[in-house]
């Protein structure tokens, strides 16, 4: 028997260093070839690892959270033959050393034991007695009520779940597992959400006067892409000295179009939403306005305009909000705008769009639908220098030809990177948008 030891890979894109996400082996399990052992996180996407070989968990390389250099010890496994390092050995290959200058935020991998054990992770027994034997161990976790695991034992459970527990606020330590050999399932988050997340405390009022006391308090780790979202917002907050302009869009017009071209063609080609139409604004006034469709390198204080709109999507997904983008937006018709929309969201929300399809925006448009509220200051995209914001849509009176009649109203919140852009520029470009929108036949005027 053999060790082998799997390298944090290169992914790529002069990546020095990758989040750890989740593991999908634990120690003393079998790993067959192919088989995923570890999500990872780059600035982009989620990653998958494989293991190139068959065997069994010696040693993992680091807890979900943690960030791991390139070249670094993913995980070891035992081995049949000789392995690609000898079994007893208390450090990795030399390749598989830290960097000479790591960064403050990269984990100490430490150095596996050379006790060959395939020892499970630490039970949540409080005696520091011999671990249970792997089968044990399950039915124990299997049987909790409302215990909680040890701070250093990880919960079993598939990347959905631990999606949606992050999306709920639930830490999935607390959630007691019915699931096989202790695996937290969906139903088991609807039970914790159900009882209130936490058991309820003692001191309410057996007469049913007052209310149960609360004292929980929950520790969530940022990590994943919860964390490069809020690098990435400090990273434009911080940098860009935000303009924000809003202006009230009358859409009576442009809904009516869309609904006879859902009417006409809806069946054939797919129904239109107004983000479409919006789109086709946003791309023809920035033809008016090329300092919109740019992008700023502050560091080398050059300015890119482009005459292509990469446009990027804002889209919110069970694990944040990433940004996919429809490449050269200008060249594509309605209906083709709509399903690239359409198709990226779902890529997006099933955690399957690639590194190509979240890089490379030029501008922006930001939605949040129907709870749009009236106002919002949207933060750009860096290194954008212009996002439109889309806020809801409301139906009130209002004055047209002296008369007061009922129209569709809806308001534009759009910011700008100030550096760049100047505020009369802004309104101007905003005001095109609106042209088009009030006027729809404009839209299909190059």
């Amino acid at each position: 028997m053999g060790h082998h030891v799997i390298k944090m890979p290169d992914i790529g894109e002069g990546i020095a260093e990758v989040e750890v996400i989740a593991w999908k082996v634990e120690v003393g399990g079998t790993v067959a070839e192919d088989q995923v052992v570890a999500e990872v996180m780059t600035d982009k996407a989620m990653v998958e690892i494989p293991s190139p070989v068959a065997g069994t968990v010696v040693s993992l390389g680091g807890k979900p959270g943690e960030m791991m250099a390139v070249g670094s010890e993913l995980i070891r496994l035992e081995v049949e033959g000789a392995g690609n390092l000898k079994a007893g050995a208390a450090e990795p290959e030399p390749a598989a050393a830290k960097p000479a200058e790591p960064k403050a935020e990269a984990p100490k991998v430490e150095a596996p034991k050379p006790a060959p054990a395939a020892e499970p992770t630490p039970a949540a027994a409080p005696a520091k007695s011999a671990a249970p034997a792997p089968a044990a161990k399950s039915e124990a976790r299997g049987a909790i009520t409302n215990s909680v695991l040890a701070a250093g034992e990880q919960p079993l459970a598939s990347p959905a779940v631990r999606r949606r527990a992050w999306d709920m606020g639930i830490e999935l330590r607390y959630v007691p597992a019915t699931g096989p050999g202790g695996r937290i399932l969906q139903a088991d988050l609807d039970a914790y959400a159900e009882a209130g997340g936490k058991a309820q405390a003692s001191g309410g009022s057996a007469s049913g006067g007052g209310y149960a006391r609360r004292t929980g308090e929950q520790q969530i780790q940022i990590m994943g892409l919860r964390r490069k979202i809020a690098q990435k917002m400090q990273q434009s907050w911080s940098n860009i000295p935000h303009i924000t302009y809003v202006e009230e869009i009358d859409v009576t017009e442009v809904e009516v179009l869309r609904a006879k071209l859902n009417e006409r063609w809806g069946k054939t080609r797919g129904k239109l939403t107004l983000l479409p139409l919006l789109a086709r604004a946003v791309i023809l006034a920035a033809r008016d306005f090329p300092q919109m469709n740019a992008r700023f390198d502050d560091e080398a204080n050059i300015v890119t305009r482009y005459e292509g709109v990469q446009l990027g999507i804002a889209t919110q997904s069970a694990v944040g909000l990433s940004v996919p983008v429809i490449a050269h937006a200008e060249s594509l018709d309605l209906w083709q705008t709509a399903g690239e929309i359409a198709r990226l969201a779902a890529a997006v929300r099933d955690g399957k769009a690639t590194r190509e399809e979240l890089s490379g925006s030029t501008i922006t448009i930001s939605s949040l639908g129907p709870v749009g509220g009236i106002v919002t200051t949207p933060i750009i995209n860096h290194p954008e220098v212009a996002i439109v914001g889309v806020n809801r849509i409301i139906e009130r009176p209002m004055f047209k030809d002296g008369q007061v009649v009922a129209r569709k109203l809806m308001n534009l919140s759009s910011s700008f990177d100030h550096r760049i852009v100047d505020g009369m520029d802004a309104a101007e470009f905003v005001q095109a948008i609106r042209r088009r929108i009030e006027t729809p036949a404009l839209l299909f005027v190059e």
